[in-house]
């Protein structure tokens, strides 16, 4: 974490097995202060692995057979997402009463308290609400942000992960609703 703070770090990636402190512990001490891209590399290519990465706040998770090419595209990917949106429009507040998203400044408040999102979550979503009541298939999703690389799956973990900081009963959502089957619809109603 020294090193974390010491240095403008635009993207970080981790290895699960790393000596003194594994790297879900370190992804979870990053993300409680931080929405930099973390990026998992790793040796372990099951899916309890791969879904323990990107519950705790990994933005993608690359098992260590993948090509240098695709692990670069993955990088390139993951850092463009990140980037703030283009200076020369500003964006208005997105006010959905409980919920408020200013993408100027990338801040998302619940209840007035600012919520850390990672770079993806955001960019989920900020699609899903300037689209409300529109279905995003998980398709459109895979393609979007993911480059067509992964699954539902995939897709579902990161929802559920949004909603745990967005909505107030994650189980009961209000604003990013299952289409079941097909996707997702956001149902929140701007002011």
């Amino acid at each position: 974490m020294a090193r974390f703070h010491a240095s403008d770090v635009h993207l970080i990636l981790l290895d699960i097995m790393m000596p003194g402190q594994d790297g879900f512990e370190l992804c979870r001490s990053i993300r409680a202060v931080s929405g930099v891209p973390i990026l998992f590399l790793s040796a372990r290519d099951d899916d309890m692995h791969k879904i323990r990465g990107l519950g705790i706040g990994g933005d993608d998770y690359i098992v260590k057979t993948a090509s240098p090419s695709e692990i670069v595209a993955r990088v390139k990917a993951a850092l463009r997402r990140a980037e703030a949106p283009p200076m020369h429009a500003a964006p208005r507040l997105l006010d959905f009463g409980r919920l408020q998203i200013e993408p100027a400044s990338r801040d998302v408040k619940v209840d007035g308290a600012s919520v850390p999102l990672t770079p993806r979550e955001y960019e989920l979503l900020r699609l899903l609400c300037e689209r409300p009541g529109q279905v995003i298939t998980y398709e459109q999703l895979l393609r979007q942000f993911w480059e067509g690389i992964g699954d539902k799956h995939t897709v579902r973990v990161h929802i559920a992960r949004l909603r745990e900081k967005i909505e107030p009963d994650p189980a009961r959502p209000g604003y990013v609703a299952n289409v079941w089957g097909v996707g997702y619809r956001f149902e929140g109603k701007p002011r």
